[in-house]
């Protein structure tokens, strides 16, 4: 059955990236996109999740890191390409203004 009929997501597919450790309506949305457009299937998601189902809830409250070692740990950098360095930039062009005369100023 649809849950989520403006991207026609199932409850198939919400389980299925639930077993594979979405624990929150947001993470499903991150990764099927249900719920995030008119938001109707939220409470049906937050239904079909249940509570305690989330394995990695499971694995903090038994005291163990919510993240595997390979999650936590940043990517390697990749080695850029040699840049040309950036041409030097056209100097400004000064900029004149009008200085007022001794005559209107002591009229004023």
């Amino acid at each position: 059955m649809y849950v989520c009929s403006c991207f026609g997501v199932t409850e198939d597919q919400v389980r299925e990236h639930a077993a594979a450790g979405a624990c929150t309506p947001r993470q499903i949305a991150s990764a099927c996109k249900a719920g995030t457009d008119c938001g109707s299937c939220v409470r049906r998601i937050q239904g079909i999740l249940g509570r305690g189902s989330c394995p990695r809830r499971a694995a903090l409250e038994r005291g163990e890191p919510a993240l595997t070692a390979e999650a936590a740990q940043p990517a390697a950098p990749q080695e850029a390409a040699p840049q040309e360095p950036a041409p030097n930039p056209p100097a400004p062009r000064p900029v004149t203004l009008p200085v007022p005369s001794v005559a209107r100023a002591a009229a004023a």
